[in-house]
C-alpha cells in the first residue's frame, strides 16, 4: 500500500518543492492550500489538490476527512503554512494577531488533533512542524510572529511526548532564511503597522535588513530535501535547523545569554545597513 502524505501551505515555496520531493518518493500527495489555482503545476505531477483555509475550522474538518475517505490512513503531515506578521506590539490591531496564531498554531493543531486518530490505528505516522530560526529567537518589531513560532516549538515537544506511545514522531523544521513569499508578506505588514508611526525608522531598518538578507537566502528545496531526511529517517531528529543562518542563529539563542543576543542583533542589523550604503554609493558612482 502506498504511503500517504499531506502538506500545508504547499501553493509555493518550501511547501511546493516538498510535495515534489514526497512524489518523486512514491507517496500519495495531497497539496493542501487556499490558492487551488497557484497549484496547477503539482496536479500535472501527481499531486492531489486538497482546499484548505486554516482560518476555517469546517475547511479543516472537510479536508481531514476526505483524506480519511479516500485513503484510510495517514502517515505523514507536514504543517508548512504559515506567514510572517510584523510591526511594533503598539500598531499591531490584536485581530491581526489573533490571525497569526490561527494560521501559523491554531490550524496547525487542530489539524493534528484530525490526523492523529488515523496515525494512532495505524500504529505509526509522522508529524513535521514547520517552525522557524524565529521559534528560537526574537528581533524588534517581530513579536506576534515569533510568539506564533515559539509556541509551535512548546507545542511540538510536548506532542512528541504524548505520541510516542503510539509510534507517532514529531520533529520540527526549523528554516533560516529561505527565498519565498514570506519575506514581503512580512515586509508588506510592517509597512502597514508601522511605516508611519513612532516606530518608523526601526521599521525602515528592519526593512532595508530584510532586503540586504535576502540576497543570501537559500532555495527553498534546501528545506524540502531536509524534510524528506526527516520523514525516511528511521530514528530522525527532534528538530532540523536548515537553510541560510538557521545553524548559527539556533546556537547563539540557545546558549548564549539574551542581552548578547539583542546585542548582537542590533550589531548585525548596522553592520547590513553599512554595507547596503556603501553598495548604494558605488552604484550611484
Amino acid at each position: 500500500m502506498k504511503k500517504v502524505a499531506v502538506v500545508t501551505g504547499a501553493s509555493a515555496g518550501i511547501g511546493a518543492e516538498t510535495v515534489k520531493r514526497l512524489i518523486e518518493q512514491g507517496y500519495t500527495t495531497y497539496a493542501a492550500a487556499r490558492r487551488l489555482d497557484c497549484m496547477a503545476n503539482l496536479e500535472k505531477l501527481g499531486a492531489i489538490l486538497l482546499p484548505l483555509d486554516l482560518t476555517d475550522d469546517n475547511s479543516i474538518v472537510q479536508a481531514a476527512e476526505r483524506i480519511r475517505t479516500e485513503q484510510g490512513r495517514i502517515d505523514v503531515l507536514v504543517n508548512n503554512a504559515g506567514y510572517g506578521s510584523y510591526g511594533a506590539v503598539e500598531d499591531v490591531p490584536l485581530d491581526e494577531a489573533r490571525r497569526q496564531f490561527e494560521v501559523n498554531v491554531f490550524g496547525l493543531a487542530r489539524l493534528v488533533q484530525l490526523v492523529t486518530p488515523l496515525m494512532r490505528q495505524q500504529q505509526s505516522g509522522r508529524i513535521l512542524n514547520v517552525s522557524s530560526i524565529g521559534g528560537k529567537g526574537w528581533e524588534p518589531l517581530g513579536a506576534w510572529y515569533h510568539a506564533t513560532k515559539f509556541a509551535v516549538e512548546g507545542f511540538s515537544d510536548c506532542l512528541r511526548m504524548e505520541l510516542k506511545p503510539f509510534g507517532i514522531d514529531v520533529v520540527v523544521i526549523e528554516p533560516g532564511g529561505i527565498r519565498t513569499e514570506w519575506g514581503q508578506i512580512a515586509l508588506d505588514t510592517l509597512h502597514q503597522a508601522s511605516g508611519h508611526t513612532a516606530y518608523a525608522p526601526q521599521a525602515e531598518e528592519k526593512r532595508a535588513l530584510f532586503l540586504a538578507a535576502a540576497g543570501s537566502a537559500s532555495d527553498p528545496d534546501v528545506v524540502a530535501r531536509e524534510i524528506i531526511r526527516a520523514v525516511q529517517a528511521s530514528r530522525p531528529k527532534t528538530r532540523y535547523a536548515v537553510g541560510s543562518f538557521a545553524k548559527p542563529s539556533v546556537f547563539m539563542s540557545t546558549f548564549l545569554p539574551d542581552r548578547f543576543n539583542d546585542w548582537m542583533m542590533g550589531a548585525i542589523t548596522k553592520s547590513f545597513l553599512k554595507r547596503q550604503r556603501r553598495k548604494t554609493v558605488t552604484q550611484a558612482a
